[in-house]
């Protein structure tokens, strides 16, 4: 399945309760896509996340339903450094 970096600007610090945790696993099952990781930047108001999903837009429609930025969409593809052994 193909990969996608989101980056989301928060107005607000980003704070996750467990009830917000268990909404974003149903509508990402939903919508057919999966949360690999995120990372937070220090201030608490940037994320990149990594994501498998069929396409841009059925993250765009996750984003909405949660209510939550996807400011930048970005396919990726993985690499590490083993290809250069």
């Amino acid at each position: 399945m193909p990969r996608y970096i989101i980056e989301r600007n928060f107005a607000e610090q980003l704070e996750l309760g467990d009830d917000d945790k268990v909404k974003i696993k149903e509508i990402n099952d939903e919508e057919g896509i999966e949360w690999i990781f995120s990372f937070l930047s220090a201030d608490k108001r940037k994320t990149y996340c990594l994501y498998e999903a069929p396409d841009a837009e059925s993250l765009r429609k996750a984003a909405k339903r949660l209510n939550i930025p996807a400011d930048v969409i970005t396919p990726v593809d993985r690499i590490d450094p083993g290809i250069f052994a």
